[in-house]
């Protein structure tokens, strides 16, 4: 029966504190529930009252929140306080300036990042997770959110626990509790009642919010949701914010640089200027001026406009990126790690025969596997949809049969076992065990044969080790069957899987995919090397492997290999070996653990329970829609199609986002830094300051404008070729030789004004002006690339932006309202032309400099490794 609606509903709040040491009886009595469920009608006025069943960190940002998430950028907060200096000394043109760098900065980025959100949220929708839930007496799939205190949720392996709940009945319930405990190995869970001082870790009663299910089914009373569970009061790990990416990490890292550079530059120029005696407002703007210049303050925005647009770019083409910064990471990775069944294969695994020990085929084998499949209730897997498939083609029913009990699948174990009570027995159950040979063949002692049943002698298992060999080399993944008549009782245990008796074998066939092929060809061009971590047999993943043309250089290593192993010998093997076979979910950790040891940024592509561990611990988890639960919540990456070819899009879409970053990292680095260099020199030697502050303000703002079309730029193939890092040496040292290439012509131009045409303050400040924009704009289109610049066709924006400001930087000298505002004046046309050769010299050097800098690209190794921009080169 339902609920009684005349009983008090209280809130979750309002439950006792110490649910996991109440019966169960007086939970329900002070639940207003029921062991059948809530009404419908109960439920939604419960939803109501306390509200959908998520925790803060689950809600998508409101628009104020992601506008303020804009200034938490060093870079943004740098131009906050310059802004504030210069309202301080009431320089309102200096301080409008900054203020409208930073509000272009951060809207832009807001913009962005919200459109980018509202796309994502769109498509997660697909994603968003269910429970079977009991209302009205019916099992039915509800979203988390519409789940409620009283209510009773079914859980099966692969589960992820949707609230705080007390157990009523388990079978075999093993729930993974790290991310609220921490404790890394599966607990178990059953009915009990606790003292009410047993500590989280120990409430083997209860299972909690953001827990997975590893093994085993379980029905559990729901007596606390939303924030007012665990989960929520102690922001567990699973859910709270993720290990700062190395992309991430090295912008900071580079945000921290140019603070040192910006505080020496602007203390050096600040202290000069006192020492020539000049105004203390004057050269204090100037200083923060130079300050701002170096600053790259876009960088906040580059970074959001392109990983935004590169979000939106890859759901078009059905990979759905749950965290933007996953998206560098996804460009970065070396080292693709996946299961072969749905990626490497096609998926639709069929049942190609059942045959006894001897190979003959055998309708008692398919009868038992059938029923087998037919009462087992934890893992929804493809095998025992391939047997049922069968088995209804074949007419075959449970019709008669009894399940009495039934004894889990785990990943330790490797086999499943139901007890059944057949047709007119009373007295005894037949236990019917399938699963991996090896394991199953463990609990056998005896073997059914054409004579009836004899010992399971070493000729025997002998035998059935060269069936199992011989179907592996032709592609075909086997799994043993056997059986035990035992007396009946309520329930059995896996102490009871011994002293069985051998059946016979099932034999599924899982054909490659013919596209696998070319999207592998089509990774290893991009430098990702694939490696096959599969539970499966050896001999099975080596034919998947032959057919696909993997390296088979190395011999297929084993779980069994890698458990003898000691870390350091692994690292060593890892780099070599590209197949492992018959791995157990923590051995696919510990080979992902060894891969990143040895400076590799690998990604796992996984769809199961016992991925979970790999996907958590990948630099880039993958999993894929149909994928279970805990799968998919614990990866960065959601392919909405299993196509490794999907992934390719992925990786280079990444790459592409990575690399226009970068270009506006480097060159807008590098050319400011050579300004300021230039202006920082030239300050202790001249009469008057080479550029007003308001000028170098203007200056970066209107240089800054064509630099936002970066995210757009096209990217040339060799720039997606291979994995790249942001390596803040290689930056310090692009920065160096381009700035000091920058800083040569600008001295260049500084005797060229002061000897040659002998120009005052307000003509050598105009010129400046002029000169500095024109090269700044100059360098976008030259190191945008690393090919002749000839040779590589810019964006449409880019070029067009870049072309709009090089004018205005000609013209602002004469026009009126601008030069009147920042104090410019008109220049001779000889001046002029002098200047326009100038740049023409700078644009000459710079590109003759890029070209002996980059290397010759090597197309078997990807794109060309520079010695000005970082690479992944492994170990």
């Amino acid at each position: 029966m339902a609920s009684d609606p005349n009983r008090p509903r209280l809130s979750p709040k309002a439950i006792a504190a110490a649910e996991w040491s109440r019966p169960v009886a007086a939970l329900l009595d002070e639940l207003a529930g029921a062991p059948t469920g809530l009404a419908a009608g109960e439920a939604a006025m419960r939803l109501r009252r306390d509200g959908p069943n998520l925790v803060a960190e689950e809600a998508r940002f409101s628009a104020l929140a992601l506008l303020l998430r804009q200034f938490r950028s060093p870079l943004v907060l740098i131009l906050v306080f310059a802004a504030g200096v210069a309202g301080v000394v009431q320089e309102w043109l200096e301080a409008g300036i900054i203020l409208a760098i930073v509000l272009g900065s951060t809207l832009l980025g807001f913009v962005q990042e919200w459109r980018a959100s509202s796309a994502i949220a769109g498509l997660r929708q697909r994603l968003a997770l269910s429970a079977r839930v009991l209302r009205d007496g019916q099992f039915i799939p509800l979203p988390f959110a519409d789940i409620v205190a009283g209510d009773v949720v079914a859980l099966s392996a692969g589960a992820i626990v949707p609230a705080d709940a007390v157990v009523l009945e388990a079978q075999d319930l093993l729930v993974s509790e790290a991310a609220l405990t921490g404790e890394s190995f599966p607990v178990e869970k059953r009915p009990d009642v606790l003292p009410v001082a047993t500590p989280v870790a120990g409430r083997s009663n209860m299972v909690f919010l953001g827990t997975s299910v590893r093994s085993g089914t379980a029905r559990v009373l729901v007596t606390r949701t939303g924030r007012a569970t665990q989960f929520g009061a102690v922001a567990a790990r699973l859910k709270a914010r993720p290990e700062e990416s190395d992309f991430a990490r090295g912008i900071r890292r580079f945000g921290a640089m140019l603070i040192r550079v910006m505080i020496a530059v602007v203390l050096f120029v600040l202290i000069i200027n006192q020492l020539m005696g000049r105004p203390f407002i004057d050269s204090l703007l100037f200083a923060v001026a130079l300050g701002v210049g170096l600053s790259p303050e876009l960088l906040p925005a580059i970074v959001s406009v392109t990983l935004s647009a590169g979000a939106r770019r890859l759901a078009a083409k059905g990979v759905l990126v749950r965290r933007l910064e996953a998206i560098e990471n996804l460009g970065g990775m070396t080292v693709l790690c996946t299961d072969k069944t749905g990626t490497l294969t096609e998926g639709d695994i069929r049942l190609h025969e059942m045959v006894d020990v001897s190979g003959a085929p055998s309708a008692e084998v398919g009868q038992l596997a059938f029923l087998n499949a037919a009462f087992e209730t934890g893992i929804d897997n493809p095998l025992d949809k391939a047997i049922l498939a069968d088995g209804a083609a074949r007419g075959l029913s449970t019709v008669g049969w009894l399940k009495t009990d039934e004894i889990p699948y785990d990943f330790s174990r490797k086999c499943l076992t139901i007890a059944v009570q057949s047709p007119g027995e009373t007295g005894t159950r037949l236990l019917i065990t399938k699963g991996a040979v090896a394991n199953v063949l463990t609990r056998c002692a005896t073997v059914m044969t054409a004579k009836g049943e004899a010992p399971l002698d070493a000729a025997e298992r002998a035998r059935a080790e060269t069936y199992l060999q011989q179907r592996g080399e032709e592609g075909f993944r086997v799994l043993a069957l056997a059986t035990r008549r035992l007396a009946s009782r309520d329930d059995y245990v896996m102490a009871d899987e011994a002293a069985m008796c051998l059946r016979g074998f099932l034999v599924f066939m899982d054909p490659p995919k013919p596209e696998a092929m070319v999207a592998l060809r089509s990774l290893a061009a991009l430098g990702v090397a694939v490696k096959v971590v599969s539970g499966d047999n050896r001999h099975v993943v080596a034919y998947v492997a032959r057919t696909l043309g993997l390296d088979m250089s190395q011999a297929v290593v084993t779980g069994e290999t890698l458990a003898k192993l000691k870390d350091e010998a692994l690292w060593h093997l890892v780099d070599h070996a590209s197949l492992f076979a018959e791995v157990d979910p923590q051995q696919k950790e510990r080979i992902i653990r060894a891969l990143q040891r040895t400076g590799h940024s690998v990604g796992y592509l996984g769809d199961g329970i016992n991925d979970a561990p790999a996907l958590y611990a990948a630099d880039v988890g993958i999993s894929v829609e149909e994928a279970v639960d805990v799968a998919r919540e614990s990866a960065d990456v959601v392919l909405l199609s299993r196509d490794l070819d999907v992934l390719r899009h992925g990786v280079e879409g990444g790459r592409r986002t990575f690399a226009n970053t970068l270009k506006y990292i480097s060159i807008t680095i590098s050319a400011n830094f050579g300004n300021m260099v230039s202006m920082a020199l030239a300050a202790p030697f001249l009469p008057f300051l080479p550029m007003a502050a308001k000028q170098i303000l203007l200056n970066n703002f209107l240089s800054d404008l064509p630099a936002i079309t970066l995210a757009s730029d096209t990217v040339e193939p060799e720039e997606i070729a291979g994995a790249r890092r942001l390596g803040i040496p290689d930056i310090q040292k692009f920065m160096i030789v381009f700035g000091l290439i920058s800083s040569a012509f600008d001295l260049i131009t500084f005797a060229l004004l002061l000897k040659v045409f002998h120009v005052h303050e307000a003509v050598f400040q105009t010129a400046w002006f002029v000169v500095s924009l024109l090269t700044e704009l100059a360098v976008l289109l030259v190191l945008r690339t690393r090919r002749p610049a000839w040779k590589s066709r810019p964006g449409k924006l880019l070029l067009g932006s870049t072309l709009a400001v090089a004018a205005l930087a000609l013209a602002s000298p004469y026009l009126g309202p601008v030069s009147a505002l920042v104090s410019l004046t008109p220049l001779s046309p000889a001046l002029l032309a002098a200047l326009c050769l100038t740049v023409l010299a700078y644009i000459a050097a710079t590109e003759a400099a890029k070209l002996l800098l980059f290397r010759p690209v090597d197309p078997h190794q990807g794109a060309p490794a520079a010695k000005g921009v970082g690479r992944s080169t492994g170990p």
